[in-house]
């Protein structure tokens, strides 16, 4: 972070915020995939949803437990702003296509450190983009117990769980809306722990982290009831084994690698075309000469949003009429 002039008004965690909400990459979660791709139902969550329903987790759970609920907030708007379209579809591709260690949160910190601003960044606080880089878990514990796999801050650490709390309870709601499972087919468990309802999930969880978190040595230790935890990790083996690997998801991926393979491609083979994509992505188009065309690529790849790279493809790859 670069030393810049205190504000008079907001603290730098608010200034943080402020930057995120401002910013390009924000504003493109709300046209990026959250699990149904480019859903046509109003009601389904897009990546900007679940943002805001993290944040909104997040910053009550900090608030009851007396932490920094501006630091707390900066940390759960941003953390998913490196997503690239199609969800983790997206994710998984360009594993497979630009490098096996491509993953949103770093890309995200790549994104508020270099991308953003035309190329200047963000220049956010450490503890928040500790807190972006850190909040991802794959399908790792809910509370990890290595340390170097936990943001810095208890803030940060909030965060991560407040994300899989969100995720957990509002893809449940769009699988069952979508009709990929139905309620009878949610594990009993999950429900007499955790509720029957979205409102009976979260503030179950919610009071559950709360209650159970303890001070210790070395500051505030966050934790869960066994019970609880274990009804939250059942309805996450649930959703993958059901949802996220369901066939009717994995159709969707197998379309959406191809339009990001072929997308890719293209602009590996066409620089102007290159170009004018990052123009138009406000991206730094000046510096893109001096780095392997492939980073500049996924950097292309991943600010898109679904709708643009569903846009990009028929405009590149189908024929256009004729008069």
């Amino acid at each position: 972070m670069q030393k810049e002039p205190l504000c008079p008004i907001r603290t730098e965690f608010q200034r943080d915020r402020d930057r995120i909400v401002y910013s390009n990459a924000f504003k493109r979660l709300k046209y990026k995939t959250q699990v149904f791709l480019s859903p046509r139902g109003d009601h389904y969550r897009t990546r900007l949803t679940h943002t805001l329903e993290v944040a909104q987790m997040a910053r009550t759970i900090a608030r009851a437990m007396r932490l920094n609920e501006d630091l707390t907030e900066a940390i759960a708007l941003g953390h998913d702003l490196g997503h690239p379209p199609f969800g983790h579809s997206g994710e998984t591709v360009l594993k497979e296509i630009f490098s096996p260690g491509f993953s949103h949160h770093q890309q995200g910190l790549r994104m508020v450190d270099v991308l953003e601003n035309r190329g200047q960044g963000l220049n956010l606080t450490f503890e928040v983009r500790d807190g972006i880089l850190k909040h991802s878990k794959g399908y790792g514990k809910i509370i990890p117990d290595d340390p170097e796999k936990r943001a810095c801050t208890i803030e940060g650490q909030v965060v991560r769980i407040a994300d899989i709390m969100a995720y957990l309870n509002h893809d449940l709601d769009d699988a069952i809306r979508s009709g990929v499972i139905t309620a009878e087919q949610v594990p009993k468990v999950c429900g007499d722990i955790l509720g029957r309802s979205h409102s009976e999930r979260g503030t179950t969880m919610i009071r559950d982290l709360i209650f159970t978190s303890r001070t210790a040595e070395n500051g505030l230790e966050l934790g869960m009831s066994d019970e609880v935890y274990d009804a939250m990790s059942a309805l996450r083996r649930f959703l993958y084994e059901n949802v996220y690997r369901s066939e009717r998801v994995h159709g969707e991926f197998v379309k959406a690698k191809k339009i990001l393979s072929e997308l890719y491609t293209f602009y590996m083979e066409n620089t102007e075309a290159l170009k004018r994509g990052l123009a138009h992505k406000e991206m730094n188009v000046e510096n893109s000469d001096n780095l392997p065309r492939e980073r500049v690529v996924c950097d292309l790849i991943a600010s898109m949003t679904d709708r643009y790279a569903l846009e990009r493809y028929a405009k590149i790859f189908f024929p256009s009429p004729q008069v």
